[in-house]
């Protein structure tokens, strides 16, 4: 889980505390996040944080076991985009993993069907469809269901969907993404680059794979408009979870 910055953008929401420590319906950004991964199985999940760690710090040990939780301090969050808390967190890559930027929200139907993808896809993307992209959309292209490129700054006529920031590594997936984060973490262009460059470097092997999560909601935190929607998505599924039944409320 990538939750090292502050999100400026979220101003004034985030002058006194990180994104991830925005506060929904009673619990955090970033504890939602991890309630949600429990539920689905994980048993160890390394947090890179960075903006106010002991803030967050406090809080999830407050909530959650040690043995549950790795914490990583990305020092470079003031400087560096998410490509610097990927190299910070690449000790728990050794295994197949899962990346989650730290503002993603999600109903548990996502990492479902992102962890429903074929096994012996190296690398998968969750994506999500809708009529139309804007500048700030970290857009795909695709043929059938192997990702071409993905970026911010794709030609919109190109378009075939959106990157929800969330995606799997298995098998020699792992690799592939270790050589590209360690070959591009020595580059000069490093602190300024996302960790979805090196999909999209990638993508060109043909390792890359994408799951439509289309129908199913979720949202991302990037600016104040956004969490009317976060707000109400986690309404939605905190109250799906209280009306259901022991038999429709397993994974």
């Amino acid at each position: 889980m990538l939750s090292a910055g502050q999100g400026k953008r979220l101003l004034p929401y985030t002058a006194d505390r990180p994104k991830c420590l925005i506060e929904l319906s009673g619990r955090a950004v970033i504890e939602h996040q991890i309630d949600t991964l429990v539920a689905a199985g994980f048993e160890r999940i390394t947090v890179v944080l960075g903006y106010a760690i002991d803030m967050v710090e406090q809080r999830l040990h407050q909530r959650y076991p040690d043995t549950l939780l790795d914490i990583v301090f990305n020092p470079f969050f003031e400087l560096a985009d998410n490509l610097a808390s990927c190299w910070m967190a690449r000790n728990a890559m050794e295994e197949d993993f899962l990346i989650l930027n730290g503002d993603t929200l999600f109903e548990p139907a996502v990492l479902d069907r992102l962890l429903d993808a074929p096994q012996q896809q190296p690398i998968t993307l969750a994506i999500d469809h809708k009529q139309e992209y804007d500048a700030d959309d970290m857009k795909v292209t695709m043929d059938g269901a192997r990702l071409t490129r993905v970026g911010k700054a794709l030609a919109l006529d190109s378009v075939d969907g959106e990157s929800i920031g969330m995606m799997t590594f298995r098998g020699d997936g792992r690799r592939l993404f270790q050589e590209a984060l360690e070959r591009n973490m020595r580059s000069t262009e490093a602190l300024s680059r996302w960790y979805l460059s090196l999909i999209d470097e990638l993508a060109e092997s043909g390792a890359v794979y994408t799951a439509s999560i289309e129908g199913l909601r979720w949202a991302e935190l990037d600016f104040p408009h956004d969490l009317e929607h976060a707000r109400a998505l986690i309404r939605d599924i905190t109250a799906s979870n209280i009306t259901a039944t022991p038999a429709s409320a397993g994974h």
